[in-house]
């Protein structure tokens, strides 16, 4: 992230849709040191006062919109100079669907940021994204990345592999499933490969797109080490002073056990996650070539060993007394 001192306020207006996630927080934040006049277009605005300190007095100020209704959508796009949207969910759930949210989303948004008269648009995807994924997620993905083109040809698309950051769903949950669990699922063996990427960069990466530093198109962003999932959980007991069993489970058992678990309230696995964890979620050759990365925006990604240990601790039996087995194990 950015450690220089934050930037005047200027007069430019810079809409995020979903600013106030666990991505939202810190893209909000960069944009704050940038200098952006920031307006934050979520459900709930008063569960969004958690951004204020984030900028000056004045600075971020959090507008209601849902994807579910146009009107509050172009409401909340008038007089943006650029508009972001971080609209995206890990799960179906109530009228939260992927084809709502995920596909038809970006348009909704993308087309209000046009008549608002927007010159810029980023759009949030994931790698992954791909209209022949076996998951619903990745096809809805990759249809939103194409609505948003539709309407902003030059429109950025930014695809981070998994986020990790302080309040991230992935190191956090398995963390928590140890502290419960006897044994872990290495689901489809744990060959899956990941390049866990932290939030404060993908934010940073944002803020770049928004400043107009990108070229358009599809970016691919992901860090420093690429880690399999069994080497992710190994990390994660590590890091924790915990000893789990790591037992293998194949992708079909995984979803015979995720049809039921689906079914419970936050379901801890749906059927749609183990049909992602068939496909490695790292960077491409072809963004790596073509410099549509972290690297190429002049970002120096921060690694998961840099980062992790300063939240994990609290999963120790004795917390931040407590020292991980084996230090910065990675990769």
């Amino acid at each position: 992230m950015a450690t220089d001192s934050p930037r005047p306020v200027g007069d430019k207006l810079v809409t995020v849709f979903g600013g106030s996630g666990f991505i939202g927080r810190h893209v909000v934040r960069a944009l704050a040191r940038d200098g952006w006049r920031v307006r934050v277009a979520v459900r709930r605005p008063d569960l969004a006062g958690h951004l204020q300190p984030l900028g000056g007095v004045g600075q971020i100020v959090a507008t209601q919109a849902n994807l579910r209704f146009p009107a509050s959508v172009a409401q909340a796009a008038k007089g943006s100079d650029v508009v972001v949207n971080l609209v995206g969910i890990l799960a179906e759930s109530g009228k939260q669907r992927f084809e709502a949210v995920q596909a038809e989303g970006p348009r909704i948004v993308a087309e209000a940021a046009k008549a608002a008269g927007a010159t810029r648009f980023v759009q949030m995807s994931a790698i992954g994204a791909d209209r022949q994924s076996k998951a619903l997620y990745g096809k809805t993905k990759a249809a939103g990345e194409e609505a948003a083109q539709a309407v902003y040809p030059d429109a950025t698309i930014l695809r981070p592999s998994i986020v990790f950051g302080p309040e991230d769903q992935f190191f956090n949950k398995f963390a928590a499933m140890a502290r419960m669990s006897p044994a872990l699922p290495l689901i489809g063996g744990g060959k899956t490969r990941f390049q866990p990427v932290f939030v404060g960069d993908v934010a940073r990466a944002v803020a770049l797109a928004v400043s107009g530093k990108t070229k358009g198109g599809v970016y691919e962003l992901g860090g420093p080490d690429v880690m399999t999932f069994r080497q992710i959980l190994e990390y994660v007991l590590d890091e924790t002073n915990r000893d789990r069993l790591l037992v293998n489970l194949p992708f079909g058992l995984a979803k015979a056990q995720a049809k039921i678990l689906q079914l419970l309230p936050n379901a801890p696995l749906t059927v749609d996650q183990v049909a992602m964890l068939e496909t490695d979620n790292v960077v491409s050759e072809d963004a790596r070539d073509a410099g549509r990365t972290l690297a190429g925006l002049g970002i120096e990604p921060a690694s998961a060993s840099a980062i992790v240990p300063s939240y994990l601790w609290r999963f120790r039996r004795t917390g931040q007394f407590g020292k991980a087995r084996v230090a910065e194990k990675v990769g």
